[in-house]
């Protein structure tokens, strides 16, 4: 028997602005369901993090959900999603949500996406692990992060080769495409 894909996603706790970002959460929710991946994820069930937990579990996915104590009120409040577990800083969580997780994928989020999406970058810069990490480009939402990368690059302060280590899709289907072909 096959262990299932374990996708890390990172995205924020809250809805965000535009109803595409809680449309493509509902939708890498059912896809995670529909591929027989695992989730692994904040445990929150606030804002998109809700939403892609709700999906995928409600689809028949399994679930982890990683979570600091300090946050269990804020993000998690009202109820549990999958299995979690409870950790005592936020450095823990990233490290177990990253342990995890075969591959990581970034939705739009706020601070704490910046801070997980660019420990994992940093980690694979330094050669610390080959794991795929994808930006969901939702209606161009990390595009001015990609002009960031590549002025960070022009500017001589990283060499070419880190934009080798993300790639940006525009949509869920697109990333279930490109997590099947590395899966093969």
């Amino acid at each position: 028997m096959s262990v299932p894909l374990s996708l890390c996603v990172y995205c924020g706790a809250r809805p965000g602005a535009s109803p595409a970002f809680i449309n493509a959460a509902k939708e890498m929710g059912a896809a995670i369901a529909r591929e027989n991946w695992r989730l692994v994820y904040g445990a929150g069930d606030a804002g998109i993090m809700g939403t892609v937990a709700k999906h995928a579990i409600d689809g028949g996915a399994e679930a982890l959900g990683v979570i600091p104590t300090h946050l269990l009120q804020r993000e998690a409040p009202n109820r549990q999603f999958g299995q979690r577990i409870i950790t005592e800083t936020m450095h823990e969580r990233k490290k177990v949500m990253f342990m995890n997780a075969d591959a990581i994928v970034v939705l739009p989020g706020g601070a704490g996406s910046l801070d997980e999406f660019f420990e994992v970058l940093t980690w694979a810069q330094l050669g610390l692990h080959k794991k795929p990490i994808f930006l969901l480009n939702i209606d161009g939402y990390w595009t001015p992060l990609i002009q960031l990368l590549d002025h960070i690059i022009a500017q001589e302060f990283a060499d070419p080769s880190l934009l080798d280590l993300i790639r940006s899709v525009p949509d869920v289907p697109s990333l279930v495409s490109a997590l099947r072909a590395g899966a093969d």
